[in-house]
């Protein structure tokens, strides 16, 4: 089956993206502009305080720009500080912490300023601190003694680290402690037991407290828990009390639950928004509750929410004002029920609405600055230039303060300025710096000249065409050297320049001018445009069944276009062919020579141009040759006398004497060897030699106790295996190999999980065979860590950071040392969803249907996984021609990779839509992006629901319709077209007539009499005229002329005429009714004795109450019976001396039966043979009998 087409999608994309890298406000590097950050480190930057602190800020200007910084709010004197340094051409600072220097002295809050001759641009407030992770406090532990089914809350107590510390319960032997409904881990670390229960007592509690920042981990002491069951307790009182006493303390008893944490029966809780929500309750009881969330007044966000912790803990990820509200756990069991409120306020930091982007003007040109923000509470905004306050910066006629608006007119070019917008409220802030760079530039186009696009047909066709220019220079497109101005559905005009053919034909090959041109000045850049036929398989491989040893042969013939070099290629089960001989690949085949049953599989035809990709597929199924009978193959009988010599610790000798053929030479013998040391009853494969051979040199493993057997194998199959030889045990030594296929991948986002193939029995070498895990972070300079593990084959790390690369081995050991130094493999420790939306969410409505949605990526640090591509969630939210809402129903479009654009197709023309882009991991899916609304164009409309025509008079017709299901937009009127139709079915001259849209029906007049007439009816928009309904009427006929058109029918002559035939007709039935009785008498009886006609005799055994008949052929004929054969002949011709009353001669078939009178002649009727007619009379008259039956 051939696979889909896979043509030049990536690389059309590739190419739009750069076109979108380019737009006109970016200024070229060689023309004055101020400066711009580039690159600035985090506003809350945690350090290690064991390395060099680094403080980021790039910038790019014209001229290049100067570096000062601020530290506290003061001027930072670099010069003064030996332990800072600046990088050159750089802002960015490297203060030397190895010359004994504390971190701390360090800590501060930071700010950069980037400076030149048009302005200066700031970096955000940087606040350096350094990491902590200080040791826990000494305490004394004392023993846990609990009582069966009571609660139990083990507390961690972390020593408090900047950032916070991950926390985990691990034993002795660093395995996590087992977690489930009964016991769990709380969002503050401590170890919470619903009901203890005897296994839970162990000395070897142990807390651990993992600092990411430091790499380092902290242990608490060990804590021991000691549970008392019922049982033990009653013999200790027994052991106690004299026999008179009374004792027994009570057994384990149920209890209701009874939350243990959060406590009371209402809390607060305060989340800012896009942060994930989490809600805890854990509860005491016995049974272990079980615990279930609701939202009180509403229901949790769908695609947002999930439970972790066995449903201990509430998860609601990207939240916003909307999840506001008061949230209950109910911890349930059978004894009975309690729970908690917890009331959620989610407050927001600012949030861009509009962020301020640069402005370049040419002078006297007017524009604007727009910094807009939200957040709960809503932030204040103030403005800045340069730095500075703006109300204490100097004054600029030309600009023009409105709250969040600058508005500049008349700009000159010392209206140049970095402006930055602040937007703060309690949460938080954001700092957006803009520039206006006040140019006079004539056009430019950046697009090398004369570059060579090349597209498949029928896909997209990109055309770039980046330009500069102050004012913003006007782009128009041609084709041809003097080609006219492209325009039209056709193309698509993108704002930075390209040009979009959504689907190129062949004729859209050719040169392209692209021309630019402002006030200043104009210029054009030609590109050239290539439209290929695209690659297909115009023959297919085929599925085949072929023999052993039979020859198989695939087809796949292409056609290309002749300018692309195609390459074939072939895969067997999506594998390079095996390289094997047999295997011949020809120019348009594939042919296997000799084949086997290991050539069984799928084999894939791919042919790749530097454009596409097309392939197909087919299976081959290998299948026994059926045997020759002439002689009896069968397998060969086992080899015999297997002995064993030459012993040595790593190899042996086998030789044996071959069994008898069987009439097919034996082609090779294969050796089995079991190990009765690890595998007792398992037979392995161990190696094979031709069939002409009789010894064999083994090589043989540290450490097995060997027996051998043979099996011979001829061209039928293979032998039973031999006898066993005797036994041989090898020594022990070190391993020889490592696990293979060893791999890290993390199954939570704060671990990572280390797997392994065990090495088989025999591949131990000897006894105690264990495994030395290792693993240290990548790019991070540290020590390897390192565990000895049981002959398992996983390991898990816990505690890591979210997604980092782990450097991995994993080595082998036994009892005598270690196997060689394995190699490392690169893993990653878990994923969790990612922490942000995409930003700058733009569509581009192309048409009514069709829109493109563009979005920045998201930084690949704060993916926190393998990107796997972006979801566009998209819906309508109503039409504009109808403004009544609708179920939502939203649509999913998925795009794989790091893509920053997608198409949306099958839009409803004119109406409103929303959208949201979110970024997808190995995890899931991140956050979602606002929304963002767009509208559709309109369209054309679709034909009227109904055109009904009534009230038909001489001269006029009514008409009525209903307007189009889909309007599509706002419609401008309806088209009637008619002409008349004669009675030919000719049509006459077309009328047409436009009726308001408004209007619902209309009656024609000035019609002709008695004449049809053909409508043609459509509805209209501004976009033009939708699909017509047609409908046909005919107006009614003259008076007159209808007095003169009598129905015949009702005449009286007429009705007289027609019962005067059917008179004539009944009589011309009756007399032939009797013709048919008269005649001879046909001795029935006696023919029949004389005869003994089988197919009478029945007949006559029945009853004799028949008598005697009027014979069925003529007198002239003698009595004898009837013979078998048809009545009628082939050609329903009958011979001139027959009878002409002869019934046979009215049968409506050849055997002359009655339809439904079940007369005798139907049971006489024989198969009579007849000669043919001499004549060419007819008889295919109806039965005169049959037609006398129709009327009894």
């Amino acid at each position: 089956m051939m696979k889909k087409k896979s043509i030049s999608a990536s690389k059309a994309s590739l190419i739009f993206f750069l076109c979108q890298m380019i737009s006109a406000l970016d200024v070229p590097l060689d023309l004055s502009q101020p400066p711009t950050i580039t690159q600035q480190s985090p506003k809350d930057y945690i350090v290690d305080p064991r390395e060099n602190i680094v403080i980021q800020c790039e910038a790019k200007g014209k001229p290049p720009p100067s570096f000062s910084w601020t530290r506290n709010g003061t001027h930072f004197d670099i010069d003064k500080d030996a332990q800072v340094t600046m990088k050159p051409n750089s802002g960015t600072l490297v203060v030397n912490i190895m010359n004994g220097v504390k971190a701390e002295a360090y800590e501060g809050v930071y700010q950069c300023t980037a400076r030149n001759e048009r302005g200066a641009a700031i970096s955000n407030n940087i606040v350096i601190r350094p990491s902590r992770s200080p040791l826990w406090t000494k305490e004394k532990l004392e023993p846990n003694h609990v009582r069966e089914g009571d609660s139990l809350v083990l507390n961690c107590r972390p020593p408090v680290g900047l950032p916070p510390p991950i926390i985990f319960w691990m034993d002795n032997a660093f395995q996590r402690l087992p977690q489930s409904e009964r016991v769990s881990q709380g969002l503050n670390g401590d170890l919470y037991f619903s009901n203890v229960q005897p296994e839970d007592t162990r000395e070897d509690y142990i807390c651990y407290a993992r600092f990411n920042h430091t790499q380092t981990i902290q242990q608490k002491q060990p804590i021991s828990v000691k549970v008392f069951s019922m049982d033990s307790l009653n013999d200790t009182i027994a052991a106690n009390l004299s026999d008179t006493d009374i004792y027994g303390a009570k057994p384990v008893t149920e209890r209701p639950p009874v939350l243990l944490t959060p406590t009371g029966s209402t809390s607060n809780k305060v989340e800012l928004r896009g942060n994930v929500l989490l809600l805890e309750c854990i509860a005491a009881g016995l049974p272990t509750p079980v615990i279930r969330w609701i939202k009180e007044g509403g229901e949790l966000p769908a695609n947002r929410t999930f439970f972790e912790n066995f449903k201990k803990t509430l998860k609601i990820i990207d939240v916003s004002e909307a999840d506001s509200g008061n949230y209950k756990c109910i911890a349930r069991n059978i004894l009975g029920s309690t729970h908690h409120v917890i009331s959620v306020t989610v407050k927001a930091s600012p949030y861009w609405i509009t962020a301020p982007r640069n402005l370049v003007l040419s002078p006297g040109e007017d524009g604007t600055l727009i910094c807009r923000a939200n957040g709960n509470p809503k932030p204040s905004i103030s403005w800045l230039t340069n730095g500075v306050p703006i109300a204490i910066a100097p004054e600029d006629p030309s600009r023009k303060v409105d709250g969040d608006t600058i508005i500049f007119s008349a700009v000159q070019e010392r209206s140049s300025a970095v402006y930055q917008c602040n937007a703060s409220n309690e949460y938080g802030y954001l700092l957006a710096n803009a520039f206006v760079n006040v140019l006079a530039e004539p056009p430019r186009i950046l697009t090398p000249a004369n570059k060579l696009y090349q597209v498949i047909a029928d896909s997209p066709a990109l055309i770039d065409c980046a330009y500069f220019g102050s004012p913003k220079p006007e782009i128009e497109w041609f084709k041809g050297v003097k080609g006219s101005i492209l325009r039209g559905n056709e193309y698509v005009f993108h704002d930075n320049g390209t040009l979009e053919i959504p689907v190129a034909q062949k004729d859209s090959t050719g040169t392209y001018t692209c021309v630019a041109r402002n006030k200043l000045g104009k210029t054009q850049n030609e590109v050239q445009l290539e439209v290929k036929d695209p690659t297909m398989i115009i023959k297919q491989p085929e599925y085949k069944v072929i023999q052993r040893s039979a020859q198989a042969s695939f087809e796949c013939v292409i056609k290309h276009d002749p300018t692309l070099l195609p390459t074939v290629i072939w895969l067997k089960d999506n594998n390079e062919l095996p390289d094997d001989e047999r295997f011949l690949v020809g120019k348009d085949n594939l042919t296997i020579m000799n084949v086997t049953d290991k050539d069984d599989g799928t084999y894939t035809c791919i042919v790749n141009t530097t454009l596409d990709s097309v392939s197909a597929s087919a299976v081959l199924t290998v299948v026994a040759a059926p045997p020759t009978p002439a002689i009896i193959y069968a397998r060969p009988n086992p080899p015999l006398d297997l002995e064993l010599t030459g012993q040595l610790e790593r190899s042996i000798e086998l030789s044996w004497v071959p069994g008898e053929e069987n009439n097919s030479p034996i082609t090779n013998f294969v050796i089995e060897y079991e190990d009765g040391l690890h595998e007792p009853g398992v037979w392995h494969y161990q190696t094979e030699v031709p069939g002409s051979q009789t010894t064999v040199q083994l090589k043989l493993s540290p450490y097995v106790n060997y027996s051998f057997r043979v099996i011979a194998v001829n061209e039928i199959g293979r032998s039973q295996p031999s006898e066993p030889s005797e036994q041989y045990l090898t020594k022990s030594a070190n391993p020889d190999e490592n696990p293979s296929n060893v791999q890290g991948i993390g199954s939570e986002p704060d671990n990572l999980v280390i797997t392994w193939e065990s090495l088989k029995g025999f591949q131990s070498n000897g006894p105690g065979l264990q495994y030395k895990v290792s693993w240290r972070q990548k790019d991070v300079d540290d020590e390897w860590t390192s565990v000895v593990v049981a002959n398992v084959s996983k390991y898990i790390v816990s505690g890591t950071p979210t997604f980092v690369p782990y450097e991995i081995k994993v080595q082998a050991l036994n009892d005598l040392g270690y196997a060689p130094e394995p190699s490392e493999v690169i893993g990653h420790s878990g994923e969790d969803l990612p922490m942000v939306a995409p930003g700058n969410v733009q569509v581009h409505v192309i048409n009514s249907t069709l829109a493109k949605v563009h979005w920045d990526p998201v930084p690949l640090k704060s993916v926190r996984g393998h990107l796997q591509g972006y979801k566009v969630y998209y819906w309508k939210v109503q039409s504009l021609s109808r403004r009544s809402k609708r179920h939502v129903e939203k649509k999913i479009l998925t795009f794989r990779g790091n893509k920053t654009f997608g198409m949306l197709p099958g839009l409803e023309p004119y109406s409103s839509y929303k959208l949201n882009v979110r970024v997808v991991n190995g995890k899931g899916e991140g956050p979602a992006s606002p929304d963002k609304m767009f509208k559709t164009p309109e369209g054309v409309p679709s034909s009227p629901s109904f055109l009904k025509i009534t009230n038909p008079t001489l001269d006029s017709l009514t008409l009525e319709w209903g307007s189009p299901t889909h309007p599509n937009g706002v419609l401008t009127s309806y088209i009637l077209k008619f002409q008349p139709i004669n009675n030919t079915h000719e049509l006459g001259p077309l009328v047409e007539i436009r009726i308001p849209a408004n209007e619902s029906s209309l009656i024609l007049k000035n019609l002709n009499y008695s004449t049809r007439y053909k409508f043609y009816f459509n509805a209209q928009t501004s976009v033009g005229s939708g699909s017509q309904i047609t409908e046909e009427a005919v107006t009614i006929m003259d008076e007159a002329m209808a007095s003169r058109q009598v129905d015949i029918a009702t005449q009286g002559w007429f009705i007289g005429l027609m019962c005067a035939v059917a008179l004539l007709i009944l009589i011309l039935l009756i007399v032939c009714f009797i013709r048919r009785n008269k005649g001879g008498k046909y001795p029935v009886k006696e023919k029949e004795d004389a005869h003994a006609d089988p197919e009478i005799q029945p007949m006559k055994e029945d009853d004799g109450t028949f008598g005697e008949y009027r014979s069925l052929e003529s007198d002239a004929e003698d009595h004898k019976p009837l013979k078998k054969g048809s009545r009628t002949p082939s050609d329903r011709t009958v011979k001139k001396e027959d009878s002409d009353d002869s019934l046979v001669d009215y049968g409506e078939g050849v055997n002359g039966q009655f339809n439904e009178d079940g007369s005798f002649i139907g049971q006489y009727s024989g198969k009579k043979e007849k000669e043919p007619a001499e004549g060419n009379e007819s008889s295919e008259a109806p039965s005169p009998v049959n037609a006398m039956n129709s009327f009894v």
